[in-house]
């Protein structure tokens, strides 16, 4: 417990007894001495006697002298507190503690009994932190070293007072959907309290909302059985009660009964917002109203509005939803599917915004679709929520996302008829009837304007086709004008052919209406519509865009804010921009139909050299030293200059959608492949992180199919060193030695001397992974070999961390330890953080095979710090994982199951299924050592399963283990 200074007087019981003035130790004395303050501490300010003070210290056989001694401790104390402070009065002592002091206990007390004020008024997630902080007041065990019988008596209540707080933080960790993080802090104290039984429920619960079913029964098991052997007893009523619910797989387990109201769990109110000026379309509203209304207490409605691009179908979905929320209390969410674009938005990535929009933290949120969408539905089971999916492609895209349970409803927009959306109700919107557009116009435009041009009015609504938006952006461009009258807007209208021919030609309408708004553009502006609209990331930074159009950073912001003033383009966040999707379709056909093609083929490759010169200066500071910056592919655009190594990965991880559309963009220009090739080399922290994955396999398989179709060798080489890291990352070892072996074969073949190089390392750490350990020694001596030739000391490095796992593999481990503490002295003398991780990662794991578990421990905790600031998830997680082997070997199965546990929840979707069951495979140790059996058991036909199904060696070994399951 710390002390501030300036706040008078502090003491500790709930730990070492200590106590402070002005945030300056006080010396407490003797153990006796500590004896008789903790007696007066806690008796809160109330006299103790003499007689009873000295039983509180020695008990039933006290020394002769104890009433002297006693008087002495009294003396000794006074002096260090002061005689205001420890008062003599009735033949006893008290303390005396003014406004300014503190004791932990009470101050402990305090934030309780706030705790449960505010659970019971709701702030679940604020009683939560208020326990947490009550439990931050611990500090080791409570009265350490103090000796005598009151202390002992009060040592046990205390701790057990911090259990039951530890119980009821956990309950609230459950209620607001942390369950994940709870399971590893539940199967320690399980382990350390073995018969504590609502730690166990909280246990089983956790668990089974952790998706792990066959792990919460096992705990029902082991309880059972650890109570029948040790007290002769069943589980009490409340255990028996839960196992059977999660055996009937109870809704109600899924999600707690009432939502709390706090960040990390909100009712989502994403709408945006609706439009002041709304107009018309009567009819549709109170047809969509009157059908979501319907799914109150009884079915889910899905209502899918089409029609047209430009025809409001958004605007009326948002005015029908904002009209609606009465019917949907428990929240709305939001998402533009992006239909009309080349890359719509993936239902699993919706999914995963929409759970943690709803509270699911990121370690909760499981990969894939169909499980992403099981736990999407069971979150929303007995809720009332209404999804706006706006923009969707089509029905395949829809399904994922619908909410699925009565009380819930879905609206969503497209331009296509969803005729295969089984139970929709399908709104066709037309154009708005000539009265509506005029209304909207003069609503924007003013009833003064329009009522003196009335017929000019009419013509300028009838060019637009009485489609909302062209009507919108017409009256803006003529608001925005005032010395412009409305005559001149329906002469320039006329004055078009081509413009009223797309006017009344379907689709071709909104293209015909951003006509409109483009051809008032001053030629810079125009310049910078067409070109930023090739881009096919989401959206764009102002720095990107300034290479784009090959301006300073000030004129493109003036250029970018004018377009969006013009409702040409929208700012998304400060210093980003982005289309509207049929607005970027529009201004690529603005490029292509001016014959100004080749001029779209430069923007692209100044924004291809903007992300590889940026990327190339993050990767220089993420790893000072490394030579693959001076074998990269030379820029004419110069990239952002970071002042520090956190603001570089910041950088990576928000440009990420945008540098690898770029890259899976630039696989349509030869005179680009090499660049983007680079590019995803430059930046294959992404993929060692966990992080667009996808994105990040699905750009280098894109750009590997154009350098083949090429015959670019040289390309080809980078590209398949690419592929092995992802295949590496997942555990696909055949597939990512198939990919290393032709990447070293084309490297040789271009006399590439960083592919070679880099292929040989990687086919060195895949023969380790495969326990070929010859092998592996064989190709990482052609590597550091390679590296040495060029002066790539952080490679050098690298491959002497491989070769020391190597080492290992073939028991030698002194000199696999010296191997690794080499590695470590390069990586220190470069100052490179996360590659000085991987080795001290790699350190620790030689240090444990010698047995050096406190050095090993050391490294383990050094590296993992540093993975978690650079984002490597999957690091991370093999960190813990390896601190839960090196606990579970000496001894301490509580602490390596709780890492463990932390080990599954980082490595989450990251790492494959390989890693996983080697987890799994080692949590089933860690339980099997506390004699939690039946979750062992759980664990291990878990990992069997994912090990049958890779054919994995590991598969024996695990049978053993459950063989040896007690019956």
């Amino acid at each position: 417990m710390a002390a501030d200074p300036g706040t008078g007087l502090r003491f500790a019981v709930l730990g070492p007894i200590r106590a402070w003035r002005d945030g300056e130790a006080l010396a407490t004395g003797s153990p006796q001495q500590k004896a008789l303050l903790a007696a007066l501490l806690l008796r809160g300010g109330h006299t103790a006697t003499a007689s009873e003070l000295v039983d509180a210290i020695w008990g039933e056989e006290p020394p002769q002298r104890a009433l002297a001694a006693l008087r002495t401790y009294a003396s000794r104390l006074r002096k260090v507190l002061g005689a205001q402070t420890l008062v003599s009065e009735s033949g006893g002592y008290a303390i005396r503690t003014g406004p300014a002091a503190r004791v932990d206990v009470d101050e402990a007390g305090r934030l309780c009994a706030d705790a449960e004020k505010t659970a019971h008024s709701g702030d679940r997630g604020r009683a939560r932190a208020l326990y947490g902080e009550a439990l931050g007041l611990w500090d080791g065990e409570t009265l350490a070293h103090v000796p005598g019988p009151y202390a002992s008596t009060q040592r046990t209540r205390l701790e057990e007072w911090r259990l039951s707080l530890l119980e009821h933080r956990l309950d609230l960790d459950l209620e607001t959907g942390c369950h994940a993080e709870a399971v590893s802090e539940l199967t320690a104290l399980t382990a350390a309290h073995p018969l504590r039984e609502r730690l166990r429920e909280l246990l089983m619960l956790a668990l089974y909302r952790s998706g792990r079913q066959a792990e919460a029964l096992a705990v029902y098991t082991d309880t059972r059985r650890l109570l029948s052997d040790e007290l002769g007893v069943e589980p009490r009523a409340e255990l028996a009660e839960l196992q059977q619910r999660i055996l009937r797989a109870d809704e109600s387990l899924t999600a707690p009964a009432e939502e709390p109201a706090v960040p990390t769990f909100v009712r989502p109110h994403q709408l945006p917002a609706t439009v002041p000026d709304f107009t018309g379309r009567a009819a549709f509203v109170r047809e969509l109203g009157e059908r979501l209304s319907t799914s109150e207490g009884r079915v889910m409605a899905v209502s899918a509005v089409a029609g047209i691009g430009g025809v409001g179908k958004t605007t009326l979905a948002i005015h029908v939803a904002h009209a609606g929320r009465d019917h949907f209390p428990d929240g709305q969410l939001y998402v533009d599917l992006q239909g009309a674009s080349p890359t719509p938005a993936e239902p699993e990535a919706v999914l995963g915004a929409f759970l943690r929009a709803l509270g699911t933290p990121d370690a909760s949120i499981p990969d894939g679709v169909e499980e992403r969408a099981a736990l999407y539905r069971s979150l929303l089971s007995g809720r009332r929520i209404l999804a706006l999916l706006d923009n969707a492609r089509d029905a395949a895209q829809v399904r994922p996302l619908l909410p699925g349970t009565g009380g819930s409803a879905a609206l969503i927009t497209s331009r296509t008829r969803m005729i295969d959306l089984v139970g929709a109700h399908l709104v066709d919107l037309d154009v708005m009837s000539p009265e509506e557009a005029m209304t909207l116009f003069t609503r924007i435009v003013g009833a003064e304007r329009v009522g003196a041009e009335r017929e000019a009015a009419l013509d300028v609504v009838a060019a637009c086709g009485f489609l909302p938006l062209a009507i919108r952006i017409a009256a803006a461009r003529l608001a925005a004008r005032r010395t412009w009258t409305v005559e001149v807007l329906a002469r320039k209208l006329g004055d078009e052919r081509r413009r009223l021919d797309e006017l009344q030609a379907g689709d071709l309408a909104v293209k015909a209406t951003f006509e409109l708004g483009y051809g008032q553009l001053e030629a810079e502006q125009a310049r910078a519509f067409r070109l930023l609209g090739l881009a096919d990331g989401p959206d764009v930074s102002l720095a990107a865009a300034a290479a784009v159009l090959d301006r300073d950073a000030d004129t493109t912001e003036e250029l970018l804010e004018s377009l969006v003033d013009t409702s040409l383009l929208e700012s998304a966040a400060p210093g980003r921009y982005r289309y509207h999707d049929l607005l970027r379709l529009y201004a690529r056909d603005c490029l292509q139909r001016e014959g100004l093609t080749e001029h779209g083929r430069q923007a692209l490759s100044r924004l291809l050299d903007f992300y590889l010169a940026t990327a190339t200066t993050a990767h220089a500071l993420e790893r000072p030293g490394e030579r693959l910056v001076d074998f990269l592919e030379r820029t004419n655009v110069p990239g952002t200059a970071f002042g520090d190594r956190n603001t570089a990965i910041t950088w990576l991880f928000a440009e990420a959608p945008g540098i690898l559309a770029c890259a899976r963009q630039a696989a349509a220009d030869e005179a680009a492949l090499r660049r983007a090739t680079d590019l995803l080399l430059a930046t294959r922290d992404l993929a060692e992180s966990g992080s667009h994955v996808r994105q990040y396999e699905q750009a280098a398989r894109t750009l590997l199919d154009a350098v083949r179709r090429t015959g670019d060798v040289y390309a080809e080489a980078r590209c398949r060193l690419v592929l092995t890291l992802l295949h590496l990352e997942a555990g696909r070892f055949p597939a990512a030695e198939t990919e290393a072996r032709r990447a070293l074969e084309c490297g040789r073949h271009s006399e590439d001397v960083l592919a070679t190089s880099y292929a040989y390392n990687l086919l060195g750490i895949i023969a380790n992974y495969q326990d070929q350990y010859e092998a592996a020694d064989a190709w990482l001596g052609e590597a550091l070999a390679a590296f040495r030739r060029y002066d790539n000391e952080p490679s050098i490095a690298s491959a002497l961390c491989n070769l020391a796992r190597a080492k290992l593999g073939a028991r030698r481990t002194d000199e696999a330890v010296r191997l690794a503490r080499s590695a470590v002295g390069i990586y220190r003398q470069n100052e490179g953080a996360m590659r000085l991780a991987n080795g001290l990662y790699t350190l620790g794991i030689a240090l444990s095979a010698k047995g050096d578990v406190q050095d090993a421990q050391a490294r383990f905790s050094e590296a993992l710090g540093i993975f978690r600031d650079c984002r490597q998830r999957l690091w991370e997680g093999m960190t813990h994982f390896r601190i839960a082997s090196l606990s579970l070997s000496d001894g301490q199965a509580a602490v390596a199951a709780g890492q463990a546990e932390q080990a599954l929840a980082v490595l989450c979707g990251v790492g494959g299924p390989w890693r996983r069951a080697n987890v799994l495979t080692l949590l089933g140790r860690a339980l099997a050592r506390i004699g939690q059996y039946g979750r062992a058991e759980a664990c291990w036909r878990e990992a069997l399963t994912t090990y049958e199904e890779h054919d994995s060696s590991e598969a024996g070994a695990v049978r053993e283990l459950l063989a040896s399951v007690p019956a």
